[in-house]
């Protein structure tokens, strides 16, 4: 393989690029996506196609050279990336079989398909680049555990929408929305950290120091999502028998992904919290 597609790597990527993308096509000859699961799938397929593109341009053009006293350590930033990428699209490519694909779909079984041939690529570049033992903020642990607590986020703020969506307009207890704000406010401050690890020049914009800042965020994250998984099962299990859902079984699997998701990030926030503490 000639160009910038030279190597194992580089055939992986070219193959990623290609199924992501075919995969997305096939999506949109399907039919517009108004579910919010089918939304979250097409998210993940562009980000999966614009991750290896944009990487590969990159490199091939050697302008990570010239992007070095920003982002000084190229080598971890694509290990993390690809590694978010694999996990990002094994959950499109789950999600999209579990809500989307029947028996007599065959369009839904050739995006389930070409999604999932994709994830095993990614999945593949992603063991071969954490094979070298790259030393960047994503693929640190700390870095690991920003980037799975915004993955997680995604995953809640999807199920959540979904599970209003499908509501009726009037079934909207005021601490199930404040549990929404929670998810949504602390994946806003999760990602402004990422970047900010990532990008050593905006560190000045944080005149306390950016240790402080995580210190702060964790703190705020654990109490708000201790508060907000709380709320969430209260109002959602407490009043289900009242809520005319169109749909039971999905209203208890959208509940479930919310509780059974925020409650593994916050013992990721408690985990950040704990090496907050000792890194100071």
């Amino acid at each position: 393989m000639c160009g910038p597609f030279k190597g194992c790597q580089g055939i992986l990527r070219l193959l990623e690029i290609i199924f992501s993308a075919l995969t997305l096509i096939i999506v949109i000859f399907r039919g517009r996506m108004v579910s919010p699961w089918g939304i979250w799938c097409e998210f993940v397929w562009v980000f999966c196609i614009v991750v290896p593109v944009v990487v590969t341009v990159m490199e091939a053009l050697k302008w990570q050279i010239l992007m070095a006293p920003i982002l000084p350590d190229w080598a971890g930033l694509t290990c993390g990336l690809t590694t978010l990428c694999a996990e990002m699209i094994t959950s499109a490519t789950i999600i999209f079989a579990a809500v989307f694909v029947c028996l007599t779909c065959i369009s839904s079984i050739l995006c389930f398909i070409t999604s999932l041939v994709a994830t095993v690529c990614f999945l593949i570049d992603a063991v071969m680049h954490n094979k070298t033992f790259p030393s960047g903020y994503l693929c640190s642990l700390r870095g690991s555990l920003r980037t799975s607590e915004a993955f997680l986020a995604c995953i809640i703020i999807t199920a959540a929408t979904d599970h209003f969506v499908n509501a009726e307009w009037f079934y909207r207890p005021f601490g199930m929305i404040c549990s929404i704000i929670v998810f949504a406010v602390c994946l806003l401050l999760t990602v402004v950290i990422i970047v900010l690890n990532l990008l050593k020049l905006l560190r000045c914009l944080v005149p306390f120091g950016l240790s402080l800042m995580e210190l702060v965020v964790n703190i705020v994250a654990v109490l708000s999502y201790l508060l907000a998984v709380i709320l969430w099962a209260v109002f959602g299990y407490r009043r289900h028998n009242y809520n005319p859902y169109t749909c039971n079984k999905c209203s208890f699997a959208d509940i479930n992904t919310v509780v059974i998701g925020a409650s593994v990030n916050l013992v990721l926030y408690i985990v950040d919290l704990v090496l907050s503490f000792k890194s100071r």
